[in-house]
């Protein structure tokens, strides 16, 4: 049989390990599609540390979408109302060029904005930013991960010094109080969970607790569910502090010895008697002193959380808030222990370590810090002060910045944000207003095609090699199984020959990616995120490095542990070593539910759902496990509406309406709707969800607030608006997400 090529699931930051064999293998029949297309096979592989051989139905169909509507050569049109025409490579970099360089002498280097994506290789990233912030000169790169992982890229930052989760998935095994915040786990990074949820079966000592609004697969699951008002997160995590305090459940060595701020914090703590904090949260006093007594009572408590507290305007906060509880009772540094963000995007790590975010620099270096831009700026051998030390526009002020005419060249690639943007009718105005827009992808049609002048066909997942790194810190090498379709191209080699077509041959000196990620790994080295021991060669050699990895001496005996924690020694990254506690009161919803929009709309993922479809919406098991979108009910506030589930409805906000068959369930708490996030325009008519959010952003880390927007809801009773088949709704009840999700 022929080896398979190794490689890692493109999809969720849980970053498991795929091996992929060609259609054909010897004496077996090819493989095939409905069609009759030939397709790559795919399969866990076993000896992936974090995966350990399983795989969800996203990385099991994921070759499905290889070859559907793809990308396959530059095309260019004049405006937006033209239609595109076919170009050569060579006319589609000289209008890059010309048009950078026209940017710079009228606007200057902040006249350029980049929006890339996790969905980048590190070396995709590392090239970027070379380019962009050290060539160019603007810090105008900004990535999906503003969208998904900002607010716990802050909240690391200031209370441990350094961005970097401190966890590893051997946790999910060794602790006996979870705690999951946020996140709905079993369907959106289901692997993860099921490495949890066997742990929790198997050891009925451990307590599982699950703090979400509605009642998801996740929280079925669970020991206790907290089914809180949405944004009263801060104040539950207050609430149990409190208790924490009042009972002497803490750690006052490791507070006295490893931390600062905790007098500040307990004077806090001090307003938010059980009372209050149950009323506030729409919670019983009973579980919350139930969730409180678990952290108090357990050996080792780790907690999870993602997109239900980074996407709010007070993500920094909550984010911090939650880091509070395990420094006051020292659960960090330690197996099972400690605060774990979940990653969305399957290379956002990676792209974090480069620098992909508008206001860091490689090797987790800040753009504000002057020694930090010395660094890099010897490095890549460019002049003193080449780098700004001005952070650059976050993705929605580059869409302000194009309401206002200061931008000259938007560049877009492996992303779409006319879909995955809040106030979407507001940013399709703002990305129309673009005098030119480059738009790098993989496929097409997709939502943002429709606003770009110049499409650069890239090569994606399984057509370039290089390296992610998933929510553990550990990297895999990403061989390349297949040649790329036409004549898409690395992303890396795009930014790396326009960088060289604007005068800097030296800077991006690359023949190959492996040699990308070699200079990328010198950056690294005596940062948290020292990857100095990594290699291409090693990697393929040794299979998944955990880092920190800092010199090749350790890649060898790094390459057997994957249960590398951070602050094992109660040291932080800050200039006193110590953790910082914070002092939070909770400001709650940025728009907060009122007479004429009397629900709270929240929005999530599906199971087989990613990236606005982009890639899942091209694959058939997918479109029929999700065929249409729909909003989520609780049954009183269905009966008081005198609607009935498969009802169509119009759910408007100040910013928009989206039309949607009901679900009526008793899994959502009343005053609280839920609708699916993916569903741009080209999967369903007006269902795009971000249509109706707004666009208010942390303060700290400018990651929106995807997950809360005030709306009312108007049924549809004209003779159009017919009851859907019951079949095109998921199931109201139980579902078998738990059970057939994690396959191996």
């Amino acid at each position: 049989m022929t080896d398979p090529a190794k490689t890692l699931c493109p999809y969720c930051g849980v970053g498991c390990g795929l091996e992929v064999l060609p259609p054909a293998q010897p004496n077996k029949p090819t493989n095939r599609d409905a069609a009759g297309n030939p397709l790559w096979q795919i399969r866990g592989d076993r000896a992936h540390p974090s995966s350990q051989g399983m795989v969800c139905v996203k990385g099991a169909t994921v070759a499905e979408s290889l070859d559907r509507d793809r990308l396959k050569y530059p095309m260019m049109r004049a405006s937006l109302d033209d239609p595109f025409r076919r170009v050569s490579w060579e006319v589609a970099l000289d209008a890059i060029v010309s048009r950078i360089q026209t940017v710079r002498q009228e606007m200057g280097p902040d006249g350029i904005c980049v929006y890339g994506s996790g969905q980048f290789q590190t070396e995709d990233y590392y090239v970027a930013q070379k380019l962009v912030k050290g060539c160019l000169g603007t810090n105008n790169f900004d990535a999906n991960s503003r969208l998904c992982m900002s607010s716990a890229v802050a909240g690391y930052i200031q209370s441990f010094g350094s961005d970097g989760p401190p966890c590893c998935y051997a946790d999910l095994e060794a602790t006996d109080c979870a705690f999951l915040i946020g996140t709905n786990a079993a369907e959106c990074h289901p692997i993860v969970f099921n490495r949890l949820r066997k742990h929790h079966k198997r050891h009925g000592h451990v307590k599982l607790i699950v703090v979400d609004p509605r009642r998801t697969d996740t929280a079925k699951a669970a020991d206790l569910h907290l089914a809180i008002r949405p944004g009263s997160d801060i104040t539950l995590l207050n609430g149990i502090g409190h208790l924490l305090l009042r009972w002497g459940s803490l750690d006052p060595e490791f507070i006295d010895g490893c931390t600062q701020g905790f007098a500040a914090y307990t004077e806090v703590l001090r307003h938010y008697e059980p009372t209050i904090v149950a009323e506030r949260c729409g919670i019983s006093v009973a579980d919350l002193e139930t969730a409180a007594r678990a952290w108090a009572d357990a050996k080792a408590v780790l907690s999870l959380w993602s997109m239900g507290l980074n996407q709010s305007s007070e993500g920094t906060a909550k984010v911090r808030s939650l880091i509070n509880l395990h420094l006051m009772t020292g659960n960090i540094g330690r197996p099972g222990a400690g605060p774990f963000s979940l990653t969305g995007q399957p290379n956002a790590m990676g792209g974090r370590e480069a620098g992909g975010l508008s206001h860091i620099l490689p090797g987790y270096r800040l753009v504000k810090n002057a020694d930090h831009r010395r660094q890099v700026e010897e490095f890549w051998g460019l002049p003193a002060g080449q780098i700004s030390a001005t952070p650059g526009l976050a993705v929605g002020e580059m869409m302000l910045a194009l309401e206002h005419h200061q931008v000259g060249l938007l560049w877009i690639a492996a992303t779409n944000p006319a879909v995955s943007l809040p106030d979407l009718n507001r940013t399709k105005a703002a990305l129309r207003q673009s005098p030119f827009t480059v738009y790098q992808d993989t496929y097409y049609p997709t939502e943002t095609a429709e606003f770009a002048h110049l499409l650069l066909p890239a090569a994606q997942w399984g057509e370039k090699t290089g390296t992610m790194t998933n929510s553990e810190r550990v990297v895999t090498l990403c061989s390349a199984f297949r040649s790329p379709p036409g004549e898409a191209r690395p992303d890396w080699e795009i930014f790396a020959e326009v960088g060289r077509r604007l005068g800097f041959a030296h800077q991006f000196d690359f023949a190959t990616s492996a040699e990308v990620y070699r200079e990328f790994a010198q950056i690294t080295r005596g940062q948290p995120c020292d990857i100095t021991g990594l290699s291409h060669d090693r990697l393929r050699e040794l299979g998944p490095i955990q880092w920190p990895c800092p010199d090749p001496e350790t890649a060898t005996t790094a390459a057997t542990r994957h249960d590398k924690r951070l602050y094992t020694r109660g040291i932080f990254n800050t200039a006193d070593r110590r953790a910082r506690f914070a002092a939070f009161h909770s400001n709650g919803l940025a728009e907060p539910p009122d007479d004429q929009f009397p629900f709270v709309l929240t929005t999530g993922r599906l199971y087989g759902h990613w990236h606005t479809q982009t890639r899942t919406g091209r694959i058939e098991k997918i479109q029929k496990m999700h065929p249409a979108p729909f909003l989520e009910i609780n049954p009183r506030d269905a009966q008081q509406l005198q609607v009935q589930g498969g009802e169509w409805v119009e759910v408007r906000s100040p910013r928009g309406i989206v039309r949607l068959p009901l679900l009526v369930t008793q899994n959502i708490r009343r005053g609280t709707l839920f609708v699916p996030m993916h569903w741009g325009s080209l999967w369903a008519e007006n269902a795009e969800c971000n249509a109706l959010t707004h666009p208010v952003a942390c303060p700290v880390s400018g990651q929106p607030e995807l997950k809360a927007c005030a709306v009312q809801v108007v049924p549809l009773k004209h003779p159009e608006a017919a009851i859907v088949a019951a079949e095109t709704l998921p199931e109201a009840a139980e579902s078998s997400i738990l059970s057939a999700a994690p396959t191996s």
